[in-house]
Formats: C-alpha cells, structure tokens, sequence
C-alpha cells in the first residue's frame, strides 16, 4: 500500500450516473489481484473529510495506468466525476484481499458475476483470467438499459450474459435466473454486487467454489476504524469471530462471513 499523486488521464460517462476515470502513476505498479480498491481523496480540505472507495476494474501496467469505475449521486462521487484531464487525486492502495485464481488452471471454467456497480471488478478479474487460459463466462446485472455499461468489453472475454430487472436489455429478470437457465457447470464462481444477490448466489451453490466480493461503507479503508467489521459464522458475543470488509476482505470464500 502507497499513497500517490495520480494524474487523471480520462474521464467519461459510460451510463447512466456510471463514470469511467482512468488514473496515472506509480500506484498501479502495486496492484497485485484484481478485486482490491483503492482510497481517494476527492475534495482538496476537509469537505468531504472520509475518502471514498472505489474498485479498480483494470490495470494498464506498461503504462503505469489503472481504471475505476464508480456511481455519481453523492457530495464525494459528484466531486469526483467531475474531475479533468490533467488534474490529480490523492490516492491510497492498493487496499484489500482480491480474488485468487492459484487454484485454476488453463482449460478450467471461471464463472464470473457481477452486479450493477459491482460489475467493474469482474472486468479485471476476467483479464488475468484469460491470460491464464480459462474458460470465463461472465453473467452481468443491471435494473435498466441505461445503466448497462461495458458488455462489448465482457464479450472480448468470453461467453456473456446480461439480465435487467425491467427486460429492457437482454434477458428480463436477475443474474440467478440466467445462471438456472443455463446450467453451466464451472470450477469456479466470483461474485460482487449488491448484498440479496450475493445471498443467493450463495445459496444456490452453483459451483463447487465460490468467491464473494462484499460491497460496504467504510472510513479508513486499512482496519483501524472498524466501520466495515461483518460476523463470521461462527462470532461470538464476547466479539470474537468478526472481519473487516477493507482489510480482510472485500473477497471471503462463500461461508466465512455472514451476509
């Protein structure tokens, strides 16, 4: 973990309240897996006082450049899509334990869902993946067509799959629905999206392991402030059997907290 200058090189809306901002600097020669995030300081004093984080969804290490992707609406994530070219952001990662994929080999299946603004996370993962020679099959949900973002990019990497809540785009329903229809049997299953879709992509047990990316509000971003604490399955009363989302995850294996 550093905190470094970075150069905004890019920003652009890709749907609707969804922005895309690419990032320069020494910080993404650090980022090791994906699912790990990063801290940033979106106002120049105390307004807003808490960084915000946000989820890199790729890594451009010959040019020493990483993307996010993030929602506006908030006093922070208004801030912050509206930053220019040129400008830089105080910028602390990279935070967290992302996904393994050390237990996948070339030829293995990697199931890859992905929740509206949990999507972007995927889109990286998806990447170290191919390089590796799996199989990725991404199932992407969105509620509405204006809020799909970055299925060509998905499609590059493989089979795709999008549902939304209305059926203005592909497949009308939830990712669960699409996962029941098509029966894929996979290695592997990572998840991040919000907390009712991951219970049930827990429940369903849909592959023989399955990886869970937590989405949750935080303060400090490195453990010390205990915003982000979850129970594991077996926490006590006497405080005993908790993690915390920034540091010892966002990533838990399906079971270990409780969501």
């Amino acid at each position: 973990m550093i905190k470094d200058l970075c150069t905004v090189i890019s920003v652009r809306e890709i749907a609707d309240s969804i922005h895309e901002m690419v990032l320069e600097g020494r910080l993404a020669d650090e980022i090791e897996k994906p699912g790990q995030f990063v801290h940033i300081r979106v106002g120049a004093g105390i307004d807003p006082l808490l960084r915000r984080p946000i989820s890199i969804a790729a890594v451009d290490g010959a040019n020493s450049r990483f993307t996010i992707i993030f929602r506006s609406g908030g006093r922070g994530t208004d801030l912050l899509a509206g930053k220019k070219p040129g400008e830089t952001l105080d910028v602390l990662g990279p935070l967290g334990n992302g996904f393994s994929t050390s237990m996948l080999k070339a030829g293995d299946t990697a199931l890859l869902v992905g929740g509206g603004i949990g999507v972007p996370p995927m889109y990286g993962l998806g990447q170290k993946l191919r390089v590796k020679g799996v199989r990725v099959v991404s199932v992407l949900g969105f509620q509405t067509e204006r809020s799909v973002f970055y299925q060509e990019e998905f499609h590059t990497l493989g089979e795709s799959y999008i549902a939304t809540v209305d059926g203005t785009f592909g497949r009308k329903g939830f990712v669960t629905d699409i996962l029941t229809e098509i029966g894929l049997d996979a290695d592997v299953l990572y998840a991040c999206g919000p907390t009712p879709m991951l219970r049930a992509l827990e429940a369903g047990c849909y592959t023989p392991e399955t990886y869970l990316s937590l989405e949750e509000r935080m303060g400090c971003g490195i453990g010390a402030c205990f915003a982000c604490v979850c129970r594991t399955a077996d926490s006590q009363e006497d405080g005993k059997g908790y993690k915390k989302v920034c540091s010892d995850g966002p990533v838990f294996k399906a079971g270990e907290v409780l969501i």
